[in-house]
């Protein structure tokens, strides 16, 4: 490992108040000009200035104390490595205020980060570029030298000089537009003031664009940005938006503090979307809607990054973390609410459910790997920041904060919410500060609980036993923690503070008895409970653990699966659980495939997700034997009688969760070759490509993926015409590797084939990391992890190097996971087909 350099922060003696920043891209030669008027403080005498800066070279830069003259810097010395600049003047600045102004030019990169452009074509078919901008977390530094971190706040005054006929937004609203005096084409726009904020939340566009417009029930102008002719796919995040902004007033009780919100989509964007004050930039996926193309699925995908950024409008914006180590919690908060939030506008979405599958159990996979790390990582270099940006700091915070909230129950959760944000607002705070506010406002061990989870890496497994005495069940609990390599081996004994709820077949819905267990074993005594009735731990699956029940409790569970007594996100749960402790060899896998076989009758959409998901897994893993074809019976046993109930076609009164439940049960029959399916998929598909009968945004990609597995090169060339975008072609290349055995060594090669041309692409983005874990996470052999390993080793990507030990790990694991249980699955699907013994 190279040494790590040691880190320093900006130096205190010198803190901005305001930035009067004016800048004028050249949207032709790729380049900017900017000049900066920025009153500073200077804390402490000093004869020079240090500042963040990258890729920007300084042209003239000069200091003038409040009612004194002008001193000109004599030497700007760039220390490249660390993104800094040091103005040096020939006389020491006395304690005071003043002015710093810097005349500057910049590039507009192609790297999506700073001030960079991004290509699109006018609905004439023109090539043009936006200058647009991404500042989280460290990439202010390269639109204009600042002090470009989260703790120092000031004041923003920003003007644009952008070509006549081209929008110009910022964070504030424009208050000023006239001609601008050297060039008749150009304008300059100015815009209001901004409140108090950090530099990575700065933002500005340049472009061509529609909009559509409302106002909020709270009289904030809300608007959508689109591409030129595509206005109308933006009323569908307007309408979200509309609603989101006075739910979150209401929830936190604080109003949105800006006269604007802009949501706007870019074409080139690395990330999802980014909440700058004001101005949200998103990919077009995650805010346009086409009526008439876009699926149920990227109808809720919109609602949630809407809900998400919009909740950042308060939680980070307002109010900032001090640090990135802090990170977590302005990501874990916003994607735990945006769930909230939806729930709120889309109660038929039964999102609850899915943030079980999609975040929940997502975070419970990666934090049993021995390389998995605490939500709380302690960061020194913001290069360190890139990592941390991933399913733990995300899923796993948000998480934690459902079940935080669980805990402490909505009312006093909101009265903490509401004392931080006051408390804090315009200022930063680190984590410790809100667990005090929600601790003053429920009167519960807040911190004391949420270390255990926040400040140690894993989670526990909990067994639980029970025992009928009289009227009573007697339960014995044991907490350990999970690992996915098998039982806890470790010379320590990690413990959590774990917040119990345990309900029974009495109602199933509602906890008979609550309790925090904060310590290795608890024996506990449930009153009047009948031998026959069910006991099951952690309702609502909203605990962050694992249950292993006793064989006797967990088969009094499993008709309550059958008879869907037991709620679905609880079948969910258990489900998930049982397939994790076969996966970690705790238990067998056979166990697992008997209890799948109980979702027979199961109607809910996300219960399939998760089931399905599961099966996948499995699925992929017994590519490496000679009996797959096994597994893709059982797939299509265990699919089939949704699917007939389901059919192709939507049945009047059927809502969202219906289009998305039969997307994902014809995918999976026609990807294991049920004959019926594909059939039709390949009927429907000619039609479709023959202009008869347009298929349906939501049967797209289940036809799209069948035909294609079980097609030929013709049926490749008709689906090749699609266009792919830079920041999706990880997405392209992960879904080959995810396709099949075959896909999986192709989809390898290519990235190493390739590996320059792809690091040089996505490098220092989360996206690498996301390409290397598509692409290799399904092998399962130990001479894989080996070159897996080493390939890495001789092609260094430091921000991902995280996620390649996870990726080895996960190889090893899949490894030993086929010798275990790979012969006992292979029998259990021979005596499923073997004809019933004659008695």
């Amino acid at each position: 490992m190279p040494e790590k350099r040691p880190f320093e922060r900006l130096p205190a003696d010198v803190s901005p108040l305001n930035y009067g920043l004016c800048l004028k891209p050249d949207l032709i030669d790729f380049t900017f000009e900017g000049k900066l008027e920025a009153a500073v403080q200077v804390k402490q005498a000093t004869n020079q200035i240090v500042m963040n800066c990258a890729d920007i070279d300084i042209i003239t830069a000069s200091y003038a104390p409040e009612g004194d003259e002008e001193v000109h810097a004599t030497g700007f010395n760039y220390q490249n490595e660390d993104e800094k600049v040091t103005l040096s003047f020939p006389s020491t600045l006395q304690k005071g205020t003043g002015t710093l102004k810097i005349d500057f030019v910049g590039e507009l990169n192609d790297k999506m980060k700073g001030f960079y452009r991004s290509k699109y074509t006018t609905p004439t078919g023109d090539t043009r570029y936006a200058a647009v901008t991404q500042f989280e977390a460290t990439d202010a530094r390269r639109a204009f030298p600042c002090w470009d971190e989260p703790a120092i706040k000031a004041t923003f005054d920003i003007s644009l000089v952008v070509p006549k006929d081209r929008v110009a937004l910022s964070n504030m609203n424009v208050i000023d537009r006239k001609p601008y005096p050297d060039d008749e084409n150009l304008v300059e726009v100015k815009f209001a003031r901004t409140p108090i904020m950090s530099t990575y939340l700065v933002a500005f566009v340049v472009g061509e664009y529609d909009f559509v417009e409302t106002r909020s029930l709270d009289g904030v102008l809300v608007r959508v940005y689109t591409p030129v002719g595509k206005a109308e796919q933006g009323k569908f995040a307007l309408e979200v938006a509309a609603k989101t902004l006075p739910f979150y007033k209401d929830y936190f009780n604080v109003p949105y503090p800006l006269p604007k919100i802009d949501l706007i989509a870019i074409a080139d964007f690395a990330a999802g979307a980014m909440e700058n004050w004001g101005l949200v930039t998103y990919r077009e996926t995650a805010l346009l809607i086409d009526p008439k193309n876009s699926c149920s699925s990227s109808r809720q995908w919109v609602a949630l990054v809407v809900g998400h950024e919009l909740a950042h409008q308060w939680f980070g914006n307002l109010v900032t973390m001090e640090w990135w180590t802090h990170l977590w919690l302005n990501e874990g908060f916003a994607s735990w609410i945006e769930y909230l939030c939806v729930d709120h506008c889309f109660p038929e979405y039964d999102i609850w459910t899915q943030f079980v599958s999609a975040d929940y159990t997502r975070a419970q996979e990666l934090d049993a790997l021995d390389n998995s790390h605490p939500i709380e990582v302690s960061v020194g270099h913001p290069a360190e920041v890139d990592e941390i940006f991933d399913a733990i700091s995300y899923s796993k915070g948000a998480s934690v904060i459902r079940m935080l909230h669980d805990y402490i129950g909505d009312e006093d959760f909101r009265k903490g919410m509401n004392l931080y944000l006051t408390k804090f607002q315009q200022k930063n705070a680190a984590t410790e500060d809100l667990w005090e506010s929600l601790e003053k406002a429920s009167g519960k061990p807040i911190a004391a609980v949420m270390n255990t989870w926040t400040k140690q890496m894993g989670f526990p497994l909990i067994y639980v036993e029970a025992e009928q005495q009289e009227e009573d069940k007697v339960l014995k609990l044991v907490q350990k923690k999970f690992c996915a390599s098998g039982p806890y081996t470790g010379e320590d004994f990690p413990m959590w503070m774990v917040p119990i709820s345990i309900c029974t077949s009495d109602d199933p819905t509602c906890a008979k008895m609550q309790i925090l267990m904060d310590k290795a074993e608890l024996t506990l005594v449930l009153k009047d409970i009948k031998p026959d009735q069910w006991v099951k731990l952690n309702l609502g699956t909203v605990g962050f653990y694992r249950t292993q029940y006793s064989p006797d409790m967990l088969e009094s569970l499993i008709p309550a699966i059958k008879d869907l007594s037991l709620p679905p996100v609880d079948r969910l749960g258990l489900q998930n659980d049982l397939f994790s402790l076969a996966r970690a060899g705790i238990i067998s896998t056979v166990e697992v495939l008997k209890v799948m076989e109980a979702f027979v009758n199961e109607p809910n959409y996300t219960v399939w997700s998760d089931l399905s998901c599961n099966l996948g897994i499995l699925s992929t893993l017994l590519s490496h034997t000679d009996f797959y074809e096994e597994i893709q019976v059982f797939v299509k046993d265990v699919f089939s009688p949704i699917g007939e109930r389901l059919g192709w076609d939507p049945k009047p009164g059927e809502g969202h969760l219906d289009a998305l439940l039969r997307g994902l049960v014809l995918g999976k029959l026609g990807k294991a070759g049920h004959k019926a399916t594909l059939e039709e998929a390949r009927r429907r598909f000619k039609d479709h490509v023959e202009g008869k009968h347009i298929l349906s945004a939501d049967l797209r990609s289940p036809v799209y993926v069948t035909i294609l597995k079980h097609g030929d090169s013709t049926t490749l060339d008709t689906m090749l015409k699609e266009e792919v975008r830079p920041q999706d072609t990880v997405s392209v290349i992960g879904g080959v590797a995810g396709g099949s055995k075959q896909g999986r060594k192709a989809a390898w090669k290519f990235v190493r084939d390739n590996w320059e041309e792809l690091y040089n692409r996505y490098q220092g983005g989360f996206l690498i990391s996301r390409l290397i874990k598509l692409t290799v996470d399904g092998f399962a052999n130990d001479k894989m992890a080996a070159e897996v390993k080493a390939f890495f080793e001789s092609h260094p990507a430091p921000s991902a190097e995280r996620t390649v030990q996870q990726c080895c790990e996960n190889i090893l694991l899949n490894a030993a996971w086929l010798k275990r249980d790979a012969e006992n699955i292979h029998q259990y699907f021979l005596q499923r087909k073997a004809p019933p013994a004659m008695v």
